[in-house]
């Protein structure tokens, strides 16, 4: 399963109203260290059953951001029934990305 790209059109659909969890990855065209991190979070959609990997670009959507308090990017927040139930800031190798949805996604 491939990324998802959302706006904040798309938000309420798309994340908060998901079956199964979302991470959303915050992120934008000029940030180097998010386009680290992208081909991680491709490999994971396809890795992690059930779990849905949502991309939006901060510079076009800037509501959805600030309704999530994102201060810097990357910004990873998984969302879980609706809810925001953790946030990850900074560029990380795929095994910390992995480990610490893993880690939430078991509660």
């Amino acid at each position: 399963m491939a990324t998802l790209e959302v706006t904040d059109d798309s938000f309420e659909s798309d994340v908060l109203g998901a079956e199964g969890p979302v991470l959303v990855d915050f992120w934008a065209q000029w940030c180097g260290p998010c386009l680290q991190v992208a081909p991680s979070l491709e490999e994971l959609s396809d890795e992690i059953d059930g779990l849905t990997i949502a991309k939006l670009d901060i510079d076009s959507n800037p509501m959805a951001p600030t309704r999530y308090g994102v201060r810097g990017i990357p910004t990873m927040v998984l969302f879980k029934d609706g809810e925001a139930i953790a946030t990850k800031v900074g560029a990380l190798p795929k095994g910390a990305i992995a480990d610490w949805l893993q880690s939430n996604l078991d509660q």
